[in-house]
This record gives structure tokens, sequence and C-alpha cells, in this order.
């Protein structure tokens, strides 16, 4: 009986203190499903801007994020298979981040904050040089920003810790990024579409990120 009763209180303990899986609408899930269609996006900007400049320092900008948003979707894509979910939604995009960021008014064709337009994923298709450079950094600027409102979101909403490591790192990986892509429009004579120097004062008032360390990626946007 003793045995019995010891090998229950063991059975009990684990189940009380092991790690949980996170479900289908927990704010895990939806980071991933969402910051995956997210840097989707950032994908393409940078394949399209790549093919359209001859600025080394634009090229190598478009590189990394392509690189590095593509190994974060597939370790994104892993974590709902460990977790036996599907990468579809069943909820509205941003159900998951507290408040009511799922009914936000979009501009038209627009699915998420920070997202660019189809007619302006047009006009950078359109685009060539400078012209080009411009508009990708000015469109990336306000993607980052809004990426990192989403991962700060995980940061603060989500359970699992391997979801924490790697938002964090986005956290601050795309704060440098924005701040590198403000002086590379500075130095075309052009500036962000939104007040950079303020978000930036706003996010360092917050008191920054809690990071990890046992995520196998350094990087992130």
């Amino acid at each position: 009986m003793t045995v019995a009763a010891l090998c229950l209180g063991v059975l009990l303990g684990w189940l009380a203190f092991a790690p949980r899986t996170p479900d289908d609408s927990s704010a895990d899930a939806g980071f991933a499903r969402d910051m995956s269609e997210h840097h989707a996006q950032a994908i393409l900007m940078s394949q399209l801007v790549m093919q359209r400049t001859e600025d080394e320092q634009i090229r190598r900008l478009a590189v990394d994020i392509d690189n590095n948003q593509n190994f974060e979707r597939g370790v994104m894509a892993t974590w709902l298979e460990d977790w036996g979910l599907p990468r579809a939604r069943g909820e509205e995009r941003m159900a998951w981040m507290e408040g009511d960021h799922s009914s936000m008014e979009m501009p038209a064709g627009v699915v998420m904050p920070g997202m660019a337009s189809p007619t302006e994923i047009q006009a950078l298709t359109d685009a060539t040089g400078r012209e080009a450079e411009v508009l990708f950094l000015q469109l990336m600027t306000t993607h980052h920003m809004a990426g990192v409102e989403m991962a700060q979101a995980a940061l603060d909403q989500a359970d699992d810790p391997r979801v924490h490591a790697l938002a964090g790192r986005m956290v601050t990986a795309q704060e440098g990024e924005v701040t590198l892509m403000r002086d590379l429009l500075q130095d075309r004579d052009a500036e962000p579409r939104e007040d950079v120097d303020a978000w930036l004062a706003q996010l360092d008032s917050s008191g920054g990120t809690d990071e990890d360390d046992d995520e196998e990626h350094t990087g992130g946007h």
C-alpha cells in the first residue's frame, strides 16, 4: 500500500509539474502562426530588393533578413509539429494577443499591422535603384516595428521557454535593424514613415527583453 501510494504521489507530482504542451488557442501557437506569416512577407520584400539594387549594404541587410527569417519560420513550424498542432490557424489573426488586435482596421489587403499592402508590394516590384532601396527600407522599418510588438506580446503571454528565447532575440535584432535602416534612409535623404526615435526611446524605457540561452538561433527579425 505504501509503495502504491508513493507511486501515485510521484505520478501526480509529474502531472502537476511537467511542462504543458501549448494548445491550439495558446499564445505560443498564435505567435508561431502569425509571425510565420509576417516573416513570409519580409522574405518576399528582401528578395525583391536584392534583385533591384547594386548597393552592398542594402543587399547584405536583405540577405540577412531572408536567411534568418526563413530559418525562424522553420523553427516555428517545428514547434507546431512538436505540439501536435496544424500550421493553419483556427481563429482570427492576432486573436491570441491581449487587447482587441484581431478587430483592428487595416488598409485594403493588409492582414496584420506593419505588413505592406499589395499596392506597396507592386510598387517595390516596379522600382529599381535608389527608389527601390528607399521603399524597401521604409516598408521594412514599419514591418519590423510591428514585428517587435508581436514578439513582445509573446514574451508577455507565451509559456514555452523556446518561444520566449526566440521572441526575445527577435525584439533585440529588429530594434538594431530599425536603427540601421533609419541611418540608411538618412544616407539617401529620406525618412522612415514613423517616428523611429520616439519608438526606440519607448522600447528602451520598457526595460528590454528576457532572453534565454537555450534556443539554437542567434539571429532574428
